[in-house]
């Protein structure tokens, strides 16, 4: 009896345990963000804020660069019109540009359409010599060489695909005081291995040609931004699950040969710590920080629950794109090349307009492509995400994922090639249970990449907060639901979901996870689910609970155990694979606590959120049963009064 009752003793202990550590990390988490948020309430400008170790500049000395009457200013206004054919200068675009003519370093983060582009592109036309741009991406390039020779403004490129005529022609320009070029984009490979360019540009420097560096996607400078993967990547760089490539840590080379030229770096997705790590690799000691709000307000979020039939969820899109989006240009991301090339057939067989792109296509077939969407001539592109980084067409009236992004990053850069005239646009993602699992395997490596990715499925799981509001915690924003004036599904729709008690299924999903670990055994996710729903071995059903649940919403409730930590992720790696298998959380003890409870909230309307399912009656009647056992008159009105 004694044993007994300390095993008991031990067992309550650990729960404690748990709990006080789960009270304490809410704790850590909650001082965090009050913390930023005093740091934000005494911040000098509300928009604008300095990093560094130098002393930051007033809010008075910052809104002198809104003026416009620098020495410059009439010249900026006048190409602003002429050139770039634009009447009104955006947000944060002419402080930018200011400041970055007089000659400051400045790092600029700016929501994906709101013009970043512009803010070298315009001084460079202003200014003697040419302003170097590094860029992660061919595609990039090529996007605005196309949009440059559009508007008569001469720029070139050096990169793997260049030829030996076109480098030797560009490379002896550099320092031609008659060279006619005003912008030199190059990738940060050539930066790193190319001693001739480098050669060129500092005669560049020393003879007053180089004006300006702009480091377009700054936040790829950084280990923690750094966002393409093997078989994705921009040119021949290490897969993403190593130390941080060369090339890019290298970069910092160009502020050290040439301190006196201002350099400006770009991105849509930088936080703070993805900055100050970006400082110290490019070498910059004292930068200014601009940072737009992230809020884009013609933007629509939406989430779509997919099953694992991937041809279903193939026939939604093509009917989507039929009926929503007929002869209106769009974006398709998919998870791997493979994807591309299988969804782009699936919807050019539906009388979808599409072709596929990604990284391992022939670098001609690539640029076709490329042209031909930005020409209005294919109507929807089937993309990895080798595509679109830098994109800048303006019409884009959809992005729709086909697989969920890896990140939130990744999503908010991805869904925003969407709406960049600032005319209405749709960001919808298919969210599938097997997806957390493909793309787990793929992120397993990184340092943060597990963390990342249920940061982007808790946003696809979530059925009670404003998208808005999960984007914004993910970039330090404070967030009021009202500013989303209902374009996210969320709050279009209002309170249209049910909160159920899953702690009993919950137990029955934990005991099946020790059964197997106690037969020494690892289940995958499907495995898990197949058991659970009563597919498994006859001998183990005996062992177990089963339900009567639809596998929807087993999927559901599988996945809101893991994000919520009573379910954790196991990975087994072998020569040609990565096997993902789920595990016991560190919550899992917890339940043994009989007082302890674990609730989760389901969209009422299956599916699709714009209509009322037909199944809702029969999910509200699973989940009474298995709560409440055989229906009577208390236990249904009781079950009415928790779903209402």
């Amino acid at each position: 009896k004694a044993n007994a009752g300390l095993d008991s003793v031990e067992a309550e202990l650990e729960v404690v345990k748990l709990q006080i550590a789960e009270l304490l990390e809410k704790q850590a988490s909650l001082t965090s963000k009050r913390k930023q948020l005093l740091r934000r309430l005494e911040e000098p400008c509300d928009s604008t804020q300095a990093s560094g170790s130098g002393p930051a500049m007033t809010k008075q000395e910052l809104l002198r660069y809104e003026n416009d009457d620098f020495s410059w200013s009439t010249e900026l206004e006048q190409n602003l019109k002429d050139v770039f054919q634009l009447s009104t200068f955006r947000p944060l675009q002419l402080k930018a540009i200011n400041l970055s003519m007089s000659g400051k370093d400045l790092f600029l983060v700016m929501p994906t359409g709101r013009g970043k582009s512009l803010c070298y592109q315009l001084p460079a036309v202003c200014s003697e010599g040419f302003t170097l741009v590094v860029t992660p991406l061919v595609s990039l390039m090529e996007d605005q060489l196309m949009y440059l020779k559009s508007i008569d403004v001469e720029a070139v490129s050096l990169n793997a695909s260049s030829s030996k005529e076109h480098a030797k022609m560009v490379l002896a320009e550099m320092t031609d005081s008659k060279a006619p070029f005003k912008l030199l984009y190059v990738t940060p490979e050539k930066i790193a291995k190319s001693k001739l360019l480098m050669s060129r540009l500092e005669k560049a420097y020393n003879a007053g040609r180089l004006s300006r560096i702009a480091v377009d996607e700054v936040h790829c400078c950084s280990q923690w931004g750094h966002d393409f993967r093997p078989g994705e990547r921009p040119y021949n760089c290490t897969p993403t699950t190593l130390p941080l490539p060369p090339d890019y840590k290298l970069l910092g080379i160009l502020k050290r040969q040439f301190p006196k030229v201002p350099l400006l770096g770009l991105t849509a997705t930088a936080t703070g710590s993805v900055l100050k790590d970006c400082q110290k690799i490019l070498c910059v000691p004292e930068p200014i920080t601009l940072t737009a709000s992230f809020n884009r307000t013609n933007l629509y979020y939406e989430v779509r629950l997919k099953d694992s039939n991937s041809d279903d969820s193939v026939s939604d899109i093509s009917a989507l794109i039929k009926e929503r989006y007929k002869d209106q240009s769009g974006i398709v991301y998919v998870f791997s090349q493979k994807d591309a090339e299988t969804v782009s057939a699936d919807l050019q067989g539906k009388g979808v307009n599409a072709s596929p792109y990604h990284a391992n296509m022939n670098p001609e077939d690539k640029s076709q492509v490329h042209r031909k969407w930005a020409t209005n001539k294919i109507q929807v592109v089937v993309a990895t995400v080798a595509f679109g980084m830098g994109i800048d067409k303006a019409d884009v009236r959809f992005v729709i994922h086909h697989t969920i992004s890896k990140s939130i990053e990744n999503y908010y850069q991805e869904s925003g090639r969407a709406g960049r005239d600032d005319k209405p646009a749709d960001c919808i993602v298919y969210f599938g249970f097997n997806d957390i699992f493909r793309i787990s395997t793929m992120v397993v490596m990184e340092n943060v990449g597990q963390q990342k990715l249920l940061t982007m499925v808790d946003y696809c799981q979530n059925v009670d907060r404003c998208r808005r509001s999960v984007i914004a915690v993910h970039f330090d924003e404070v967030w009021d639901d009202e500013g989303c004036n209902e374009m996210c599904d969320v709050c279009r729709h209002g309170n249209d979901y049910i909160t159920v008690d899953i702690t009993q299924h919950a137990k029955d999903v934990v005991q099946i996870v020790e059964l197997a670990g106690s037969l020494d055994e690892k289940l995958t996710p499907l495995k898990v689910t197949e058991a659970w729903m009563g597919k498994g071995p006859a001998k183990r059903r005996k062992m177990i609970q089963t339900t009567t649940l639809s596998r929807l919403e087993v999927e559901a409730i599988i996945t809101s155990l893991l994000l919520q930590g009573y379910l954790s992720e196991d990975f087994s790696f072998t020569p040609y694979t990565t096997y993902f298998y789920l595990k016991l959380g560190g919550k899992a003890p917890l339940l043994k606590n009989q007082s302890h409870s674990i609730t989760m909230k389901m969209r009422r309307t299956g599916l699709d959120a714009n209509t009322v399912s037909t199944t809702q009656q029969t999910v509200q009647e699973s989940f009474r049963q298995e709560a409440f056992g055989p229906a009577d008159e208390g236990s249904q009105i009781f079950f009415s009064l928790l779903i209402d």
